[in-house]
Parts: structure tokens; C-alpha cells; sequence
């Protein structure tokens, strides 16, 4: 079974391979993968590394947690499973609700590609709603 390392405190632009000479010094068979941001590509100042073996994975912490990388001390631990963290919301932690489950329900309108020159403007569909209530409230005076 492969353990999980977070490596985290990375710089903004480094050379992976500079950080993998750096695993592959503690020993062999660390694959690692940093997070980038999706709009500009640039790493996010973390990433994780996947170990094989347990006592392997002890040693790169032991030996590169703190470690100065690019100015940076390097932070190194055992990565957790987001849904297994403390502050983790318990819907998501117990698998029993939908993450959208507590979203407020909205009444959508479905755009077609056709239009129905008998039917209303569907953009305008609430302010219409609204209009017939205030219509149908009203009381004609002779």
C-alpha cells in the first residue's frame, strides 16, 4: 500500500527535478506531484509524493521536513484524507449527504434553442409571475 506525503512551503517556480534528486538522495521509489494553479500553470506551494514503503516514508520525513528548498524550509507529513480532517464538513465525512444537499433550492429556467413566439420570454419569467399575483390581487371598482 503507497503512502501519502504532503510537501508543502515549495516555492513559486522551482525545478521538480531539483526536488526529486532530493527524494531519490533518502532512497527510491518516491514519485512526486506538485498542485498548480489552474489559470496561470504555477505551482501553488505544495504538492505530494507517493511512497511505497512505510519505513521509506518515515526517513523523507525525517530527513527533508524543514529541509531549506528554493529559501524555503520544506514542510513534510503524512498526508491526511480531506475527508478525515477535523474541520471536514460531517455530510462529507460520513458520505451520507450530497455536498449540494444544503444548497437553497432555485427555480431555474431551462434556455431552449427554439424559440416559441407564443410563449414568454423566459428571462422574464419571475417578473411575469409576480405581475399576474399583483393582477389577480386586484379588485376591479365600479
Amino acid at each position: 500500500m503507497s503512502i501519502r506525503l504532503y510537501v508543502g512551503n515549495l516555492p513559486q517556480s522551482f525545478e521538480a527535478r531539483e526536488l526529486e534528486s532530493l527524494f531519490e538522495a533518502v532512497g527510491k521509489g518516491v514519485r512526486f506531484k506538485a498542485v498548480l494553479d489552474r489559470e496561470s500553470g504555477a505551482c501553488r506551494g505544495f504538492g505530494f509524493a507517493n511512497v511505497d514503503d512505510a519505513s521509506l516514508a518515515e526517513a523523507v520525513i525525517e530527513q527533508l521536513n524543514g529541509r531549506e528548498f528554493g529559501g524555503n524550509a520544506l514542510r513534510i507529513e503524512i498526508s491526511e484524507r480531506r475527508d478525515s480532517r477535523p474541520g471536514a464538513p460531517a455530510e462529507r465525512r460520513s458520505g451520507s449527504a450530497a455536498p449540494t444537499a444544503n444548497r437553497k433550492a432555485a427555480n431555474k429556467i431551462v434556455h431552449a434553442d427554439t424559440v416559441d413566439s407564443e410563449a414568454p420570454d423566459p428571462r422574464w419569467a419571475g417578473e411575469l409571475a409576480k405581475l399576474k399575483g399583483l393582477l389577480a390581487n386586484q379588485t376591479v371598482g365600479v
